[in-house]
């Protein structure tokens, strides 16, 4: 069975990032893991709320087919978080599917893992993207080989089934 893991904020992910992508992806015959920045229940945006199973730190790669970032307020603590940036770029170079959906594609961005490639992101956060040499293309939801992005919460159903699709 595939595996993903899904990154959260602790406080403020967005809702419907989480919940719209993690049942097409569960409903495809996905193990889903939840990671954030603390073990006990992660609110969302929207007051939803939703247990989280491992520490970002404690993320080993190898173990997951697809490392997801999830949007939202919150999201905007992993732009600079270096265990975040590290996280993305072994994803990429491990050749996992590797995701941002909203404000969290500019975590990619920050990362350093999409210059030179197609990608999207919450409109806001565009500049973040070109600013890291992305080629922005403000679609709803971007491939370009291994890296999904998504413009935000209207884009969670395509962003999940562009991530299913990637992983079958």
């Amino acid at each position: 069975m595939k595996k993903a893991v899904m990154v959260i904020a602790h406080e403020g992910f967005r809702d419907e990032e989480l919940f719209v992508p993690k049942k097409i992806l569960e409903k495809g015959g996905i193990e889903v893991k939840i990671a954030s920045t603390a073990l006990t229940p992660a609110r969302g945006k929207l007051g939803g709320s939703s247990p989280v199973d491992m520490l970002l730190k404690d993320i080993r790669v190898l173990d997951f087919d697809a490392v997801v970032f999830i949007g939202g307020p919150g999201s905007v603590g992993y732009w600079d978080d270096p265990v975040a940036h590290k996280l993305l770029r072994e994803s990429l170079s491990a050749g996992k599917i590797t995701a941002g959906i909203c404000s969290a594609a500019a975590t990619l961005a920050k990362a350093g893992i999409l210059r030179g490639r197609r990608a999207t992101v919450f409109p806001g956060d565009a500049g973040v993207l070109i600013d890291n040499g992305a080629a922005y293309t403000a679609t709803e939801v971007e491939r370009d080989g291994n890296i999904i992005t998504a413009a935000g919460p209207q884009a969670a159903e395509g962003f999940g089934e562009e991530v299913l699709k990637a992983l079958k």
